[in-house]
């Protein structure tokens, strides 16, 4: 599922920092305006994520006619000679899937014959383990 979030983007003397009002000012920053991007993607991605994993309550984003950048600015003492606010969009769900879940080795007994069984058919068991496990969880 597609998140959206307004952010502030502050064009400064060594590149953009980025704030997101809607979530406690969650900030990050890049040299340039591609790269201040993509630190905001991963940065809402993170953010949305833990929570999500913490089961905390997540804001609702405001409209983007809603943020003022120049009043930010003045709150946080962001001096700029630039500003702007634009959408950040990210799945968190697909996005974690390439970023924050890494894999983790487990360590599990079968029957011997069944092992022999698998190996003789080629099965991979790590996929055959995640499918199942998928499957299980969604079920339940």
């Amino acid at each position: 599922m597609l998140s959206v979030y307004p952010a502030c983007f502050f064009k400064e003397d060594n590149g953009y920092s980025v704030i997101f009002p809607d979530l406690n000012y969650l900030a990050t920053c890049g040299e340039t305006l591609n790269e201040a991007m993509e630190m905001a993607i991963d940065c809402l991605a993170g953010y949305l994520y833990s929570a999500k994993l913490e089961d905390e309550e997540i804001p609702s984003p405001s409209s983007m006619n809603e943020v003022d950048p120049v009043a930010l600015a003045k709150e946080l003492e962001v001096e700029a000679d630039e500003y702007f606010v634009n959408l950040v969009s990210v799945d968190v769900d697909e996005y974690a899937k390439s970023h924050f879940n890494k894999s983790v080795k487990k360590t599990l007994s079968i029957p011997e014959w069944l092992n022999r069984e698998a190996v003789n058919k080629k099965i991979n068991f790590s996929q055959v383990l995640q499918e199942a496990l998928i499957a299980k969880l969604r079920s339940l």
